[in-house]
């Protein structure tokens, strides 16, 4: 562990505030020189239900989340029995002292199982149902407890501001969690405002209400709470670093490599990134000209894939944002797509499934279905991000992938990144380069849109460019577009729509298709998100002496089986990691290099993985007292 690794979890109903307190948590940290990890979780429904947040502050790069729990501030009886056992021995919980007699039977929204757990638990130590007994177990563990009346510090700030309003405004608890939690462990009260300030800057009067609580709640928490050993007072900022959320790099990606129209479907955890490009559709582009990206809600995905191929066909670089149900919808327009060579990008915010499955919930559950999706043979590219950062250069890459290999191409996200919040470098517009390939501006003489060529790349006319006429239809055509049924042109065709993932394993470089992090005699392959705890997972380990070896593959079709069999040639253990349950990436690489997996460590209960769970099951492995499945569980 670094000098400071410090986890602060909130929680609460739906619709209370929750995400809007680890913002100003965040922002705050960050501020003050730390590295944040924070990831949201909750329940799928619209309000109510049960919704937590947990921040992770270091001084040194993070990844991940951690299972224990530093500091946690509650005010409300669900957040306390569903995660008082999470908070380690030295920790502390700020709690709402009007709970303490809350029972189970009375937080309606405890699920059954839950509930039936937590009893088991409660009766094997002689503990009573109620708030006041699991933190009585808290307390026994070495936690200390921080009560505190939240409805008392509303009534005290009420009188002292003369605004009778504030004693009703339980949506200030989250406020005052946030500062209660900030002047228990020291940190300066001037980033807590300017924090609050830059969340509501467009709502003057409620930043200064907010301000107001934060005041009362910090300057509270300083002359009353004490003996807690854990203090962030700041440490000296890195530069060149940003605060970004988990949509910040596809959507700022497409706006600086080119794309401009985006349609989409409202659907979780994918609309996000189409409501960012919306709220920021002008942009300046360069010279002081400013520029517009054209976002359009449609009535169903259907509609959505359908425009953006009629977008791209025009020669505009279009995309389309969607999870998994949507992206199912689409199947049929994708192979539309493929057979007439259009270069398209479809970012998949994957959610656990099947069907609506757990839709507010992470997994990596489509890796199968984008590679396969859509009937008949026909070319695309499958491409994974690994964290925010990578994910706004990769947005670039898989538009030159589109462009120049004119087929479409899927960008793999998942719900793990869109609910992060992260410290990262800077993105450097500079480094994203944009390829439009062989999209040609006049043409002459004959024209061919699906000419034979040397590479199997054919000119590419836009729709109403002089001499540029073609056809296009979901049928087998001729060089020109004409439906035709020969089996000659049918042979031609296939092979040169098919031969174009050939060329793209041989051009696309080998660092985009494939990243190693070590290779040992342990070593890990995976994909997309898990490579945060994965990585976070091997430092742990290494401060033991343990080396395990991690392989990050992002082009996962055409799969690089020729560089990544040279790249785990000495490696005698291969363990896969994924968030879904059959391991498919196990099975795409089996298919592939035909080399077996030796363990599987996998989580498909729709929280997303801590680096303290793969460490573990690591750990397991190396003592030969693994399973070959391994099973992640935790999580609310």
């Amino acid at each position: 562990m670094s000098s400071t690794d410090f986890t602060w979890l909130i929680g609460g109903p739906q619709g209370s505030g929750v995400e809007s307190g680890a913002n100003v948590f965040s922002k705050v940290c960050a501020e003050m020189g730390y590295q944040i990890f924070g990831k949201r979780e909750f329940y799928s429904n619209i309000k109510g239900e049960h919704s937590y947040f947990a921040v992770r502050v270091s001084d040194e790069k993070i990844h991940s989340n951690l299972n224990e729990v530093t500091l946690m501030a509650s005010f409300d009886a669900e957040t306390i029995f569903r995660h008082f056992d999470e908070v380690s021995s030295n920790g502390g919980i700020i709690y709402d002292s009007e709970l303490d007699d809350v029972d189970t039977d009375r937080v309606h929204t405890l699920d059954l199982p839950f509930k039936e757990r937590l009893h088991e638990f409660l009766e094997s130590k002689n503990k009573p149902f109620t708030i006041a007994g699991v933190l009585e177990i808290a307390k026994e563990k070495g936690v200390k407890l921080y009560p505190v009346s939240f409805k008392s510090i509303l009534e005290k700030l009420s009188e002292e501001t003369n605004n009778p309003k504030l004693r009703g405004l339980v949506r200030m608890y989250n406020v005052i969690g946030v500062s209660l939690s900030l002047g228990l462990i020291d940190m300066p009260p001037d980033s807590l405002l300017k924090s609050i300030d830059s969340i509501f800057s467009k709502k003057p009067l409620i930043a200064e209400i907010n301000k107001q609580a934060a005041n009362f709640s910090y300057k509270y928490a300083t002359e009353k709470f004490e003996n807690f050993e854990h203090s962030l007072p700041g440490i000296s900022k890195q530069p060149n670093t940003i605060l970004v959320q988990g949509h910040f790099g596809t959507s700022i990606g497409k706006m600086v490599c080119g794309c401009r129209f985006q349609s989409y479907y409202p659907i979780t955890p994918a609309s996000d990134e189409s409501v960012y490009l919306e709220s920021n559709e002008i942009l300046q582009v360069q010279n002081e000209r400013p520029g517009s990206t054209i976002v359009i809600q449609t009535e169903d995905e259907i509609s959505a894939i359908g425009m953006m191929i009629g977008a791209a066909l025009t020669g505009v670089r279009s995309s389309t944002s969607t999870s998994g149900p949507g992206f199912a919808l689409m199947a049929e327009a994708l192979g539309w797509a493929g057979i007439n060579e259009v270069p398209v990008v479809i970012t998949l915010y994957q959610r656990s499934g099947p069907s609506t499955g757990l839709p507010t919930r992470h997994g990596q559950d489509d890796l199968l279905f984008s590679i396969f999706a859509g009937h008949g043979d026909f070319p695309k590219i499958v491409y994974a991000s690994g964290d925010i950062e990578e994910s706004f250069y990769d947005t670039g890459r898989c538009f030159n992938y589109a462009d120049v290999y004119q087929m479409p191409v899927i960008h793999m996200m998942d719900k793990f990144l869109s609910s992060s919040v992260v410290t990262c470098q800077k993105f450097d517009p500079n480094k994203v380069s944009i390829n439009r390939g062989k999209l040609l501006d006049k043409i002459e003489g004959e024209y061919k849109r699906f000419a034979f060529t040397d590479d199997g790349i054919s000119p590419r006319s836009k729709l109403g460019m002089d001499n540029g006429v073609f056809w296009n239809t979901g049928d087998e055509s001729d060089e020109y577009g004409h439906i035709s049924e020969d089996p000659q042109i049918r042979i031609r065709m296939m092979d040169k729509r098919m031969s174009k993932l050939d060329l793209a394993l041989e051009k696309i470089p080998d660092d985009e298709q494939a990243v190693s992090f070590g290779i040992h005699d342990y070593t890990i392959i995976s994909w997309g998100s898990t490579k945060g705890p994965i990585i976070d997972a091997q430092k742990m380990l290494k401060k033991e002496g343990i080396d395990i070896g991690f392989l990050q593959i992002k082009l996962l079709h055409p799969f690089p089986a020729a560089y990544v069999t040279s790249l785990l040639k000495d490696a005698k253990t291969l363990i896969d990691v994924e968030a879904n349950y059959s391991g498919q990436l196990g099975k795409v690489f089996k298919q592939n290099i035909s080399r077996e997996i030796d363990y599987y460590i996998l989580k498909y209960t729709g929280r997303g993985m801590t680096s303290t769970e793969i460490y573990d099951s690591l750990k397991k492995i190396i003592e030969n007292k693994a399973e070959k499945r391994e099973i992640l569980s935790h999580g609310a």
